[in-house]
């Protein structure tokens, strides 16, 4: 793998920038591999990254039916944070959010992380005191909070209405000021390039059709491309995980649902934190190249629709308006929707399946992108060990069994 710097890039100009080489390979499946991983997103290509360099596994694929980063990877809001309120959660997207930190510099690759700051705005008194139970909480695990007054929050974002006529009045807020924001793409590509490079064979448009069961214990995967067998499989696959577990021949508790998002013509630069208003759920941060990212809640149904559609379109560009007002002219560019597995607690499934040899990854919902580094290094650990990290031991797939949820959802107020 050649060196990304200044240097390179002044080099290569030189020739009109045609002697790149290709930032990962295309190679043929082979008819055996140490372990595979399903999906080709940010935390299958982090979980495969982790195998070869935590664990030592010389003989990794990723099998991804579509392109690299064409799933929720790329379809996502980019809000990086660990604003969690129970100490397992808070443990583990607090690691996330420090290898993010890291990231460009240990896959030498720039993913644009902009530690921007999170800023949940309160509307009420109520609000307020979520807010500083929250804060507390996260200040006793470790991770920086801070609140804000309703004068320090109009100075930090002059854009938003926080006059008394406005029509969520703002009391305040809490803000991580180590949260913000990454290049979806970027991650997904700095994940890819770096796992080639150690050896994993990327494999696109590869379809897993079904799997190879013996004994109760998974021996490969079907595909679209042939057979081809390991003693251990990987599923990162987000909102399609229950179609990919009924295939296995189990249930899993995951509802799948779209999450729209757009961005808006470029402007010059008017925001630049990440703010998110508890009273519409209505969320958005300004990109490098000067769009508006705006996203919302869930879709009320379940779907597998990656589009958008103009209701929830409209809701959600009603709260942006509720909160910034001079936005009103300002006109939309694209959207889009992605898939998100949804499960009771709002917290993630790492761990075992029932079948012996097969792993999982999911219940994302709508943050998994914040989660990548952990959830792959987590997911790779289990996989190569056959037992959880003590990260992701809280976030088994039992845990629905014996009722010992982490129910975030609740306790944060706030559900991705």
């Amino acid at each position: 793998m050649s060196h990304y710097s200044a240097f390179a890039i002044a080099r290569n100009a030189l020739s009109s920038h045609r002697g790149w080489e290709q930032a990962w390979r295309s190679p043929e499946p082979k008819a055996e591999y140490d372990a595979i991983v399903i999906g080709g997103g940010g935390h299958g290509l982090a979980t495969a990254y982790y195998l070869v360099r935590e664990h030592g596994l010389t003989k990794v694929a990723v099998l991804e039916k579509g392109w690299i980063g064409g799933g929720n990877t790329g379809r996502n809001t980019t809000i990086i944070r660990s604003n969690y309120f129970y100490p397992e959660s808070a443990a583990f997207y607090e690691f996330s959010l420090r290898q993010y930190e890291k990231l460009s510099r240990e896959l030498n690759f720039n993913i644009m992380f902009s530690q921007r700051g999170v800023l949940v705005l309160g509307h009420s008194r109520h609000d307020m005191e979520m807010h500083r139970r929250s804060a507390n909480a996260m200040r006793l695990n470790g991770i920086d909070a801070d609140i804000l007054s309703r004068d320090e929050v109009a100075k930090l974002v002059p854009a938003l209405d926080c006059s008394p006529q406005a029509r969520f009045p703002v009391w305040g807020g809490m803000i991580q000021r180590r949260g913000g924001t990454a290049r979806h793409d970027a991650v997904a590509w700095a994940y890819a390039r770096a796992s080639d490079a150690r050896g994993v064979d990327i494999i696109q448009s590869c379809e897993v059709t079904g799997f190879a069961i013996e004994r109760g214990r998974v021996t490969g995967v079907e595909t679209s491309r042939g057979t081809i067998r390991s003693p251990r499989v990987g599923i990162a696959v987000a909102g399609h995980s229950s179609v990919l577990a009924a295939k296995a021949g189990f249930r899993l508790p995951v509802k799948s649902y779209a999450l729209q998002a757009m961005v808006s013509e470029p402007l010059k630069p008017v925001l630049d934190t990440v703010v998110l208003s508890s009273a519409t759920g209505t969320y958005l941060s300004q990109s490098d190249k000067g769009e508006l990212v705006i996203g919302g809640g869930l879709d009320l149904y379940p779907s597998y629709a990656q589009r958008g559609n103009l209701p929830v379109n409209e809701t959600t560009v009603a709260g942006m308006l509720a909160m910034f007002p001079a936005f009103s002219r300002v006109r939309m560019l694209r959207h889009w929707g992605g898939i998100c597995d949804v499960v009771h607690d709002s917290s993630p499934i790492i761990g075992a399946t029932p079948v012996e040899g097969l792993y999982l990854s999911c219940g994302w919902g709508t943050g998994g992108f914040k989660a990548i580094p952990a959830g792959g290094f987590c997911l790779a650990h289990t996989m190569a060990t056959g037992r959880p990290h003590a990260l992701n031991a809280a976030f088994g797939l039992d845990r629905f069994t014996t009722g010992a949820l982490v129910d975030e959802a609740a306790a944060a107020s706030i559900p991705h």
